[in-house]
Order: structure tokens, then C-alpha cells, then sequence
């Protein structure tokens, strides 16, 4: 039934005063940090640690590929940062850079390996690879610099190939296939691959017996794992102000991979 003229009245909003003008929202850092870990807590994740705004941010990129999992911060660095403070360090895992081809011995090694054992948190070093070179002098190369130094029970050892030197996929495979298989031979520890997400996706075909620890600085979703990994072992997410990573695994499930004995 139509309603009467007189019975007819104006908006409410029209004897309202103008909505006034609110200043922009300002998030600090600290509330983006609860903000993360709320949203982490959401996604069913326990255990993850979160030291900074950007880890806070990077971290639930992860939340489905790792749901249920413990998330492990740590870092990694070489002679570019020498003098690298571990003892202010959240990192509960570094890794620092050994050795390269069949000549280089990174400078800062042994600096990086005695304050990460006085750190007391779980620590790896890294190779990196150049396939021109022949596989077992270079993985012994390696382990000649490493076990010059102190050696503890749970060293990580890893392999970061990122460069083919003008070789095939088919020998560049190759090459890791040996290198990774030497070194566990005479470790007795299986080592970690290391490498970025394209590079693991064409050259890590076959290599997943070992576990991989992929650089992957752009992914907007969950960060899957390439070639015939099922998932990755440790997420390299950033490059600053040093390389930043996240483990799936537990400190301790961590040292579980790397070296029986202080003897190996």
C-alpha cells in the first residue's frame, strides 16, 4: 500500500554532521610482529620463532607448505660479512661458506665456525660448486678445510651449486650425483643441496635423497619444492641485511642430518 505524502520522512543522514576526516592507520613494527604471529597461530603452526619485522612478514608465506611444522630462523653468511656478530645473532642455525672450486678457501671460515661453536645454536658449512672442475677434488677440497677446523657432532655439510661452467643439465647432475655421494661416503653424513628455485627445478632432477635448501626470495604463495623433492628442509627467503632462512625442521631435528660424530 503506498504510503501517504505527509507521512513521508527526510533520510536521518540528513540532519547528521559530516563524517569527519580520520588520520592513515600507522601499524609499528611490533604489532605487525603480534599480527604475524596471530596469523601463524590461525594456520596451525607451533613452535616458530619470530625475531624481527621481516622475519614476521616472511614467515606465513609458509603457512600452508608447512602447516603443523616447527619453523627454525637461521642465517648464513661468508667473507662478505667477516666480521659478522653471531653472539647477537638470533639465529638458532648458521651455515657459513668453506671452500669453492678447487683452489678458494673462504677467509672468514674458521672465524665463522669458532663463533658459531661458542654460540652453541646448530652450524653447517657450504661448498660452492663449479662443474668444470672434477667432483671428488673439489668435495675433498672441502672436507680437507672443514676438518682442519674443531669438528662437533651434528655439523651440517652442503653443496651450493648455482653456476653450470657451459655444462649440460645432463652433466651438471652428474657432477652433484658425485660430489654429494662422495662426501657422504666418507662422512657418513648425507649432505644438503643447495641452490635457488629455478636452478634446483632444471639441474636437481633425481637428488632427492638429499636434503634441499632452496633460495626463493619472490614467491607470493607457499613455496613449493622443485624437481622431485616432495619439500624443502631450509627456505632461504632473504638476502638482507644477511641471507635469511627458515627450517621446517627443530634445532635438533637439524643436527640429526649433519655429521655421527665429532670423529666423521
Amino acid at each position: 500500500m503506498p504510503v501517504p505524502p505527509q507521512l513521508k520522512f527526510p533520510r536521518i543522514s540528513r540532519w547528521l554532521p559530516p563524517r569527519p576526516e580520520l588520520p592513515p592507520l600507522r601499524v609499528s613494527a611490533r604489532l605487525r610482529e603480534l599480527i604475524a604471529a596471530l596469523a601463524l597461530l590461525a594456520a596451525g603452526l607451533t613452535g616458530v620463532v619470530v625475531t624481527t619485522p621481516a622475519q614476521a612478514e616472511a614467515v606465513p608465506v609458509q603457512a600452508v607448505e608447512a602447516r603443523g611444522a616447527v619453523l627454525t630462523y637461521g642465517q648464513d653468511v661468508s667473507s662478505y660479512q667477516p666480521q659478522y656478530d653471531w653472539a647477537a645473532s638470533p639465529a638458532k642455525f648458521g651455515i657459513v661458506k668453506a671452500t669453492e672450486g678447487l683452489t678458494i678457501d673462504d677467509s672468514a671460515f674458521a672465524r665463522h665456525w669458532k663463533a658459531l661453536a661458542e654460540k652453541g645454536i646448530v652450524r653447517g658449512a657450504y661448498h660452492f660448486g663449479h662443474p668444470r672442475n672434477d667432483p671428488v677434488a673439489e668435495a675433498d677440497h672441502f672436507l680437507s678445510v672443514v676438518d682442519g677446523q674443531p669438528v662437533k657432532r651434528g655439523d651440517l655439510l652442503v653443496l651450493d651449486l648455482e653456476t653450470t661452467d657451459g655444462r649440460s643439465v645432463a652433466e651438471v647432475n652428474q657432477w652433484a650425483r658425485i660430489w654429494l655421494a662422495h662426501v657422504r661416503e666418507r662422512t657418513g653424513t648425507t649432505p644438503l643441496f643447495y641452490s635457488n628455485w629455478s636452478f634446483a627445478d632444471t639441474y636437481g632432477k633425481g637428488l632427492e635423497r638429499y636434503p634441499l635448501w632452496v633460495a626463493n626470495y619472490s614467491a607470493k604463495g607457499t613455496v613449493s619444492a622443485p624437481a622431485d623433492w616432495k619439500r624443502w628442509t631450509i627456505l632461504q627467503y632473504s638476502e638482507t641485511p644477511v641471507d635469511q632462512n627458515i627450517s621446517v625442521l627443530s634445532p635438533a631435528q637439524l643436527r640429526h642430518l649433519g655429521r655421527p660424530s665429532a670423529d666423521t
